[in-house]
């Protein structure tokens, strides 16, 4: 992962003009370093912003939010968060109501619902896609009434809609990266992928290989498939260790389930080794549980902080700020070996696979925001110290 700014768009797909992908260059080449890194190799379609000619409906206005998903915990928590967090403009009297869909997994339904919410005038729509190129048409339709369409956790094609998004090959590559640093003398690394065939396993897997190629004593002892699930996950990692005899000296994982792979590894008798992945309430607790048993360097990719970036730009473009990108990168804030006491809380146990950390600092400040839009100003109704505990009830 070592491209620099020359080679961002060469790894979008793009067919922009000369003229159109210079001027994106240079919109990158302007943001904050953090932000900036953040589009080096990045897979999503990168142009400039769609919304110069944008105006917002008269308040108060509609927010209505299309779900593709809701049958898991971290989905259910970002429509939460995304409802407290719109409520603070109901009571303001900025917004009218705040309605949601969900299709699960139903593309179909939700070009369905989207265009429910057209029909319903909604102001903004904001989503988590169900298919990056399966809603253009309902995306564009909303465009053509007059409607911003914003997703969050999954980038879009249509040309008129802002993707709030993270760059998950860099991700993949972090993680390998710091268990290349882990182990200078290199090992044997187990990889643990989610559902196979995924867009984003893609990408993580992408930026994974790019780190192990620069670390070369860095074996692979065997790649399997966790679904981004507890109980798959412990089963293949089990399997892994009865029929490999191997030391395993790190596993890479992409997904949320560190703590399970722990367990795996403890309850075969082996030494439990680095782990990387997305940290968790209930992986917090087992940390907190076992603090000389289990070893973690990786990132959060939580709930609370998607539906609170989908929120601040939602809230600014209907403010009017105009994006000067379609895709607003936001870096996932890491978590290091030494941070328990950091992220940890005492709701926060073994079994707490229903909570979700807070970040201790605010992993997208609103200057880093502020540049992303060409007239920024505040996020409305926006607070980070107003954002209820882990514990929270």
């Amino acid at each position: 992962m070592k491209g620099r700014l020359c080679g961002i768009l060469a790894a979008t797909a793009l067919a922009l003009p000369a003229a159109a992908e210079t001027a994106v260059k240079d919109v990158i080449a302007g943001l904050p370093a953090e932000l900036a890194a953040q589009y080096e190799n990045a897979p999503q379609n990168v142009t400039a912003g769609p919304l110069g000619d944008f105006t917002p409906k008269a308040k108060p206005w509609k927010w209505c939010h299309s779900e593709s998903y809701q049958g898991n915990p971290w989905r259910v928590s970002v429509t939460n968060e995304l409802k407290r967090l719109v409520d603070g403009l109901i009571a303001d009297g900025t917004v009218s109501s705040f309605e949601v869909s969900d299709s699960n997994g139903d593309v179909g339904q939700q070009i369905n619902q989207i265009r429910a919410f057209i029909d319903k005038d909604c102001g903004i729509i904001t989503s988590i896609p169900g298919s990056a190129t399966g809603l253009d048409e309902a995306i564009a339709a909303a465009a053509k009434a007059g409607i911003p369409f914003v997703t969050a956790a999954g980038s879009v094609t249509a040309p008129s809609a802002v993707n709030v998004d993270s760059n998950y090959t860099r991700w993949g590559y972090e993680m390998m990266a710091a268990i290349g640093k882990a182990l200078p003398e290199g090992g044997n690394v187990l990889i643990v992928e989610g559902i196979a065939g995924h867009p984003i396993v893609a990408q993580e897997r992408a930026g994974g290989d790019a780190a192990m190629a620069e670390h070369p004593k860095l074996r692979t002892a065997r790649v399997v498939n966790g679904d981004w699930t507890a109980n798959v996950t412990k089963t293949v990692v089990l399997q892994t260790l009865a029929t490999n005899p191997a030391p395993i000296d790190a596993v890479w994982s992409a997904g949320s389930e560190s703590r399970v792979i722990a367990e795996a590894f403890a309850e075969a008798g082996r030494p439990v080794p680095l782990i990387t992945g997305s940290i968790t309430g209930d992986a917090l607790g087992h940390w907190k549980a076992n603090p000389e048993g289990y070893r973690f360097e990786g990132h959060a990719v939580l709930p609370g902080w998607t539906a609170q970036t989908l929120f601040r730009v939602a809230g600014r473009i209907m403010a009017g700020q105009k994006p000067v990108l379609n895709t607003l990168m936001i870096p996932l804030p890491p978590v290091h070996g030494a941070d328990l006491a950091n992220w940890h809380q005492d709701c926060m146990t073994p079994d707490a696979v229903s909570v979700f950390p807070v970040p201790p600092a605010d992993p997208m400040p609103e200057e880093w925001l502020n540049a992303y839009f060409s007239n920024p100003a505040p996020s409305p109704a926006w607070d980070y110290a107003a954002v209820p505990s882990a514990c929270a009830k």
